[in-house]
């Protein structure tokens, strides 16, 4: 197998699932895609990098002003990173605007919680719903079919948010919305303090029945939408009674793969 670059490497390492939705997109086109991928990681752990909310608002902001400076032209930031962010924002291969707006979206994280299930809602249609419309866009996506992958797209950051339970626990931290919390005599402290409490359980199956019904009844075609296929998968599994958020989520097996596969063949 030919060796990948330096940016298809950091895709596959710290998005395996979206990297793996590349290699169904036109070969032009992967290493904007890739290096979305990158992007994406590297806005999405502003907080967890950071030692406070406000230098997790600089770190956006870093990133703010890199999208910024490529679309006018200045010099380019040494960054590994945001140099090959800057050739695909130049080439016209990803928008900056979409990109803007996955920032925008990111600073709801440095927030102590999440205070209600519209806000997790809207997060999730800015965060992983935002790089799906910036995925199809980047892949020649209609307009018209815009909605659909930013619905799927955040589907598919619901299943991630509910897979992260634990290993946000670990931190400190939870984003099950506050008010589905309170319902059942908790809150997000208690959440992040333990995860197996009574009532977690129950909230975390709600939100994956919401996440199934983010899913468009017809998954637009191409290599941005295949996270659905996933997404799809793990909320059912999640959605089921007897759910464990607080064990940590079980590695992709061959039926996810497979399954990502053939719809990808099918395109």
């Amino acid at each position: 197998m030919a060796e990948l670059p330096p940016i298809a490497e950091a895709a596959r390492r710290h998005d395996p699932d979206r990297f793996l939705c590349t290699l169904f997109a036109p070969p032009a086109k992967r290493e904007a895609q890739w290096v979305l991928i990158a992007f994406n990681h590297e806005i999405a752990r502003a907080r967890e990098a950071a030692t406070n909310p406000m230098a997790a608002l600089i770190r956006l902001q870093w990133w703010r002003d890199a999208v910024e400076e490529a679309r006018s032209g200045a010099p380019v930031r040494k960054h590994e990173v945001a140099e090959p962010l800057a050739a695909a924002i130049r080439a016209g291969a990803l928008d900056p605007d979409d990109l803007l707006g996955m920032i925008d979206a990111r600073e709801a994280e440095t927030e102590e919680e999440m205070p209600s299930r519209g806000a997790l809602l809207a997060y999730l249609r800015g965060t992983a719903g935002g790089y799906a419309v910036t995925s199809g866009r980047a892949l020649g996506a209609s307009p018209d079919s815009l909605p659909a992958l930013q619905s799927l797209g955040a589907a598919y950051g619901m299943a991630g948010l509910l897979r992260s339970i634990p290993a946000m626990a670990m931190r400190g931290r939870s984003l099950l919305p506050a008010d589905m919390l309170a319902e059942r005599g908790l809150t997000p402290a208690d959440a992040a303090r333990d995860p197996r409490q009574k009532g977690i359980a129950a909230v975390a199956q709600a939100l994956a029945a919401e996440g199934l019904g983010l899913l468009p009844p017809r998954r637009p075609g191409g290599a941005a939408a295949l996270p659905g296929v996933l997404a799809r998968r793990d909320l059912t599994r999640m959605a089921r009674s007897g759910f464990d958020p607080a064990e940590p989520p079980r590695p992709r097996g061959l039926g996810d793969r497979l399954a990502m596969f053939w719809a990808g063949l099918r395109g």
